[in-house]
This record gives C-alpha cells, structure tokens and sequence, in this order.
C-alpha cells in the first residue's frame, strides 16, 4: 500500500475510533477535535478512547502518554508513530 493510502487507512480507522466514542460528531468535527473543543471529553472518555485505539491498531498506550493524546491529531501523530517502529 502507497504511503498517503497507508495514512488515509489509517486516518479513516481513526475516526471510527472517535466516533464510536464521540457517536455525535460529524467526521469533520473528529478531524478537528480536541480536548477543548468536545464537551463530553473527559478523563474517562480519554481512557475508552485509548481502550478502542489500542485494540484498532494493537497498541499498547502507557497511561503516562494519556495526559498528551488531547486532539484527533495528537492521537494520530502518536498512532503513526507507533505503527511505522
């Protein structure tokens, strides 16, 4: 698979993962998302967000890196990274 289709496959099973969280955003509202900008997203919406992310991609997230995964595009940033070693 070419790298940008790697990375739309990969963005696209990221908004699935936030929507099955966050069921009332528009996938662009996801894109967009953040800690900030999503009312309901709290410590334990943080939590079943790293839950479904982890079991998505079979990852393994310490609970020291939660405190940094605060938007769609840190949890990207941290996906990619972490799939790509």
């Amino acid at each position: 698979m070419h790298n940008l289709d790697q990375a739309q496959h990969l963005e696209s099973r990221l908004v699935r993962c936030f929507s099955s969280v966050f069921p009332d955003l528009s996938e662009e509202q996801i894109r967009n998302a953040s800690i900030e900008s999503v009312p309901g997203w709290h410590s334990l919406a943080s939590v079943t967000l790293v839950s479904v992310v982890q079991e998505e991609f079979g990852l393994q997230v310490s609970l020291n890196e939660l405190p940094s995964l605060v938007s769609f595009s840190a949890v990207q940033n941290y996906v990619q990274h972490h799939i790509a070693t």
